[in-house]
């Protein structure tokens, strides 16, 4: 809010709950705190409120969504620099978005890390951005659904169904990641993720130079030899072999991908630079809660991938593993569907999943109809949780925390249930 405090400006603050709302600030609180909001010059939208509840809420002023504006809209506005890369889609952005900020600051580049990861946008201003920086901005769909800008690079990775109890559907879903690529122009740098068609179709409205990365399938052959992509046991950029799989340190095949698409990224901002990139990605382990192994404990590996919210990111994580593997599964309802999910549990050495959350019975149905019955409850604290999870592994196991939901049923946030997963797996 501090950014919007100048002379001049008188700012009013609506929130349905009153409190957190700074004493001496107005505001409009309360079930009708969005009513009557023509009355303001401009609206600054808070990522997870929706436009759509803006409009539906002011019926007779038809134009009341050419007031508003967001933190990242004001950011790339205003940003001194424009070497600004945009990394979006729906897994990887964070590990994506680190991967290029360790990329460039490896190659001597002053960086700046924000969006979702590391610094609020506007925070970022605070930092004396120089017009030859680097600003890289990890960017979800709520943000981007109204966007009036699109940064120099922008990448898109993978694209799967996801956030659908906030979007109307999946076509405004692919709409709002569009908006990143809108505004380009021929000068621009698009990368997509070749062979996804989500990806595929989010890029397709970039007037810009495009760039494809591909990991094909094991043991298959990428369907070109061009922009990023695996083939064999190494990564290319065009023709150039760039490294070796056994370079990286990160877990599981989904992060060869991130790998790649981190390449296609900053290829040429590091000047082709081989040796750059393999020592980077030899020291490179990941985030927190993805995918970061907690602790050994009589030859069993714990992993907390508590990021991982929905099917698609459990199924990856699954697929990272080739020893059995006890699976904790459930959470929060975000209206996705665990049809694949359970065919990789029943195909993929799972031992035993432990069901937590209010998808629970959901998900049991779904691994019970595709044969699967190695089920076992969780209970409603990380303690209990992790004890069931216990009890089913054997030595040589990994205990995989990787729900494929969201958490706010038991948790606060996945950073919390992560949180809360280590601190037990410590205590054993």
């Amino acid at each position: 809010m501090g950014y919007w405090q100048k002379d001049g400006n008188h700012l009013t603050v609506c929130d349905q709950q009153p409190a957190g709302i700074p004493d001496g600030v107005a505001c409009q609180t309360g079930p009708d705190y969005l009513r009557n909001l023509d009355q303001f010059d401009l609206l600054i939208r808070t990522p997870g409120l929706h436009p759509a509840d803006i409009a539906k809420a002011n019926p007779g002023s038809p134009n009341i969504l050419d007031k508003v504006t967001t933190v990242t809209n004001e950011f790339l506005k205003v940003c001194p620099s424009r070497n600004i890369i945009g990394i979006t889609g729906t897994k990887g952005k964070g590990t994506t978005s680190s991967l290029v900020a360790e990329l460039l600051k490896a190659a001597g580049k002053t960086i700046h890390l924000g969006g979702n990861i590391g610094v609020a946008p506007l925070e970022m201003l605070k930092n004396n951005i120089q017009p030859d920086d680097w600003v890289i901005l990890e960017l979800s769909s709520f943000q981007l659904i109204d966007i009036k800008k699109s940064p120099r690079v922008a990448t898109c990775l993978m694209v799967v169904p996801e956030h659908l109890n906030w979007h109307n559907d999946m076509d405004e879903y692919v709409t709002a990641k569009q908006q990143l690529f809108a505004y380009q122009t021929e000068t621009d740098l698009a990368i997509y993720n070749r062979g996804n068609p989500l990806s595929e179709k989010v890029v397709s409205v970039s007037a810009a130079t495009k760039i494809s990365y591909e990991v094909p399938v094991a043991g298959a052959e990428p369907q070109v030899t061009s922009g990023a992509y695996l083939n064999n046991d190494t990564i290319f950029m065009n023709e150039t072999a760039v490294c070796k799989v056994s370079d990286i340190a990160l877990i599981g095949r989904h992060n060869l991908e991130n790998v790649c698409a981190a390449i296609a990224t900053t290829w040429e901002i590091i000047n082709h630079d081989s040796d750059l990139v393999q020592k980077v990605i030899r020291e490179f382990k990941g985030l927190e809660h993805r995918l970061e192994l907690v602790r050994e404990v009589n030859n069993v590996k714990y992993y907390d991938d508590s990021f991982g919210t929905t099917p698609d990111t459990a199924i990856v994580a699954i697929q990272a593993f080739k020893e059995p593997k006890v699976v904790i599964l459930g959470g929060s309802d975000k209206q996705a569907t665990f049809d694949e999910l359970a065919h990789v549990v029943a195909s993929g050495n799972v031992r035993s999943v432990v069901l937590i959350g209010q998808t629970a019975a959901a998900i049991q149905a779904v691994l019970q109809a595709a044969g699967y019955s190695a089920l076992v409850p969780g209970g409603t604290t990380m303690a209990s949780i992790v004890a069931a999870a216990q009890a089913q592994a054997q030595p040589g196991d990994v205990v995989l925390l990787s729900t494929a939901c969201a958490s706010f049923d038991l948790f606060a946030n996945y950073q919390e249930r992560g949180e809360q997963f280590k601190l037990a797996v410590q205590s054993l």
